[in-house]
């Protein structure tokens, strides 16, 4: 079983839009997927988020690390966010079918390849480090790019774990480890006093006494103060928690949380537990969320399309289809609305999110209507059979299953237009998903219009025939 692994490399640069589309770029090799690429210009750095096999993924960190020492000068680098390299850190996080001694071995092959290309140092941390002192990033990045160069030469403790004792000239040194899934969450206080955010910092992190799993501190980005944490594990210490605590810290200096924001990735559990903590549900459950209920119901369906049964069939798959590309392509404007670079576009996007989650509800619903309203003209027929007033029965139930699958033409061909309307207002990496959203739709209007057309062929009611190929005529 091929293993799927994460990794999250930070880049110090964040405000060269080009740069950073150059390092994301050596980084997409085949095997390799980018889920995710965050900028903070505050900060002056990047995150990005890849996920991929052990041995592609490895040669992707790589290559990035490769090309960011080619493009980004420490000497001439400043930012709000401490940093010790161009890539400052790569972690490994196993996924599927890896383990976190999987990633450990990853990280030292890394490190060790890092040094022997480019010649930039290596430090091993977190579950890969080689002492104990070093398991805590900020140890290691203790002074900075600065504050290294200056010591490593001279401080046995200072030596790397891969390379001789010196810093690249411009590069510096990269921290590469192996860690659990990481939340990298930072809260912005309605002040622009940053000692108040570094002594809610000092409360919050486990160590100068806080919270378990929480590493924290006070940091001036966009005019505010922020209180910038990394939550290590948050199914002991959940995000809910941290935030109360924040709140609650920042009230003894008569501030409160203006803000928050999610830097890179976040698991869907976390949010559930979230939102279980704040509303107070008292019967929440994670299966009460109703994606969650379809991706079990529909994990079910898909099992059942292919066993000798008449349905689920082409219909529900149709409907199914579908509703997936309404999904991708909401999933692409929510990901652009709010940018910067799309503030311009905002009220489309809206629009975009609002019409597609109505169309994403109603394909959905169709999934089992299709199916339904099949097992209504079997019943129909064997009532017609056994009686001699059965044929009206008949005809409806034919033209409620007409309807269904008219109904999913005409929402997919809105989805299909929907995907090559936000292509030219949302982010461009994201192409590639809105062209397999519009590929889906087509197909699964394609699909549903040949159920259309099987089902009108036995009606023989002209009034109706002409009002469906009336509706088929207007669609674009």
């Amino acid at each position: 079983m091929p293993m799927l692994i994460e990794s999250v490399p930070n880049f110090s640069e964040g405000r060269d839009r080009g740069r950073v589309d150059a390092i994301a770029s050596a980084m997409q090799i085949p095997g390799v997927y980018l889920l995710d690429r965050e900028t903070d210009a505050d900060h002056n750095r990047c995150v990005i988020t890849l996920v991929g096999d052990r041995g592609p993924l490895m040669e992707a960190v790589v290559r990035g690390v490769g090309r960011a020492a080619e493009l980004i000068d420490l000497t001439k680098h400043s930012g709000a966010h401490p940093r010790l390299g161009a890539t400052d850190v790569v972690p490994f996080i196993p996924l599927e079918g890896a383990t976190l001694e999987d990633c450990v071995q990853m990280a030292r092959q890394v490190g060790e390849e890092i040094w022997r290309r480019f010649r930039i140092p290596v430090y091993l941390y977190e579950a890969a480090a080689t002492v104990p002192e070093r398991q805590n990033l900020e140890n290691i990045r203790r002074g900075q790019f600065e504050g290294l160069r200056s010591e490593i030469a001279s401080n046995p403790a200072r030596r790397p774990d891969f390379g001789e004792p010196c810093v690249h000239p411009t590069a510096g040194a990269t921290v590469v480890g192996a860690r659990k899934f990481l939340i990298a969450y930072n809260i912005y206080l309605n002040t622009p006093d940053v000692e108040i955010a570094k002594k809610v910092a000092k409360a919050v992190r486990f160590s100068t006494g806080g919270l378990r799993f929480v590493k924290a501190m006070g940091l001036p980005v966009k005019g505010l103060a922020q209180v910038s944490m990394n939550l290590t594990d948050f199914e002991q210490t959940p995000i809910a928690r941290v935030f109360d605590l924040v709140k609650r810290e920042a009230a003894r200096y008569g501030v409160m949380p203006l803000s928050s924001e999610i830097v890179g990735l976040i698991p869907k559990k976390a949010l559930e537990d979230a939102a279980g903590w704040f509303l107070q549900i008292e019967n929440f459950d994670p299966s009460l969320i109703l994606e969650n209920r379809l991706a079990a119901v529909m994990g079910g369906k898909m099992e059942k399309l292919s066993a000798p049964t008449a349905t689920p069939g082409g219909g529900s798959a149709s409907a199914a289809a579908a509703a997936m590309a309404a999904g991708l392509c909401a999933m692409v404007a929510g990901m652009s609305r709010g940018k910067k670079d799309y503030l311009a576009y905002e009220r489309q996007l809206s629009e975009a999110l609002a019409r597609l989650a109505q169309l994403r509800e109603g394909l959905q619903a169709a999934i089992e209507a299709d199916a339904g309203s099949y097992h209504a003209v079997l019943s129909a027929n064997k009532a017609a059979r056994q009686s001699s007033g059965g044929d009206p029965l008949v005809t409806e139930a034919l033209k409620r299953a007409t309807e269904i699958p008219l109904g999913v033409v005409e929402a997919a061909r809105e989805v299909a237009a929907w995907g090559e309307r936000l292509g030219p207002i949302t982010n461009p990496r994201m192409a590639s998903d809105l062209a397999v959203a519009t590929a889906l739709a087509q197909a699964a209007a394609q699909g549903a219009l040949a159920n259309v057309k099987i089902n009108l062929d036995a009606l023989t009611d002209e009034s109706f025939r002409r009002e469906v190929q009336g509706r088929l005529s207007r669609l674009p």
